[in-house]
């Protein structure tokens, strides 16, 4: 696969937390003359393929942007094949998750999805709840608003009575969203050379450095996420202070990873 061992790989510094818009799809497919449904295959190729090759190199968690709640705007056909495939990507995969140790997680509005969805999240969390390397969290019908909003539901079902809110802080409300527990991303990759956030992770990538290619999701590879490491590696984060800490030093080239 490259000119470095997966060990040498894990010596590279690297973000603990990576998120990714995976972006498009549908504009591929057009491109080859093929339905969208033919991009959104390919592109769970991809996401098979990033995901163990993270896994393997030892980054702590991924999280990719796989539907939003604004998606339900598509065509029902397409919708209904996202849900699909969806569904047989966590039946097909979930050996391969336990085989690498990869801990599996959903985040965004999951009871609205189908019933039969909502089971194979269920089931497919349960049974790699014991893994201990990656978490992979999946974002489906996931909205940062969205996000955002339930957490101020929770917390006001919560804590109306009491009056007092003098406690409430950005920790305390950290408690209440999809991912509490979750470091923020470190870094965040959107494909397709869009330069937006599209409603993602709006409380979590606060500080994240972001980095975009021009690379559609399908033809996105591992030499691509290294060159996003390599990048983030070469920037000063200062968050909102004056004196940066020394990014750390990379000797890897992207092209190395062949």
């Amino acid at each position: 696969m490259n000119d470095y061992s997966i060990e040498e790989l894990k010596l590279m510094p690297k973000p603990s937390h990576i998120a990714v818009i995976m972006d498009g799809n549908g504009r591929w497919a057009v491109r080859q003359g093929q339905p969208r449904t033919y991009g959104h295959m390919k592109g769970v190729a991809t996401v098979e393929k990033i995901t163990e090759f993270c896994a393997r190199i030892g980054v702590g968690a991924l999280t990719l942007y796989s539907f939003s709640t604004e998606n339900w705007k598509r065509p029902a056909e397409e919708v209904n094949f996202l849900m699909s495939i969806f569904n047989e990507y966590m039946k097909a995969k979930l050996q391969k998750f336990l085989d690498n140790d990869i801990r599996f997680n959903v985040i965004g509005r999951v009871n609205e999805l189908p019933a039969e969805v909502r089971e194979t999240i269920a089931h497919t969390k349960e049974a790699t709840a014991g893994c201990r390397g990656m978490f992979l969290n999946l974002a489906v019908n996931y909205s940062g608003r969205a996000e955002i909003t339930d957490a101020v539901r929770r917390i006001a079902a919560e804590h109306t009575a009491e009056g007092d809110t003098g406690y409430i802080d950005e920790n305390y409300i950290r408690n209440f969203l999809y991912m509490p527990a979750m470091p923020d991303p470190e870094l965040l990759i959107r494909t397709s050379n869009e330069f937006r956030v599209s409603n993602f992770l709006l409380w979590q990538i606060a500080y994240s450095e972001i980095y975009i290619t021009e690379k559609l999701w399908p033809d996105f590879d591992e030499r691509d996420l290294v060159a996003a490491i390599r990048d983030y590696n070469s920037r000063e984060r200062r968050f909102g202070g004056v004196t940066p800490a020394a990014p750390p030093q990379n000797t890897m080239e992207a092209a190395d990873i062949k």
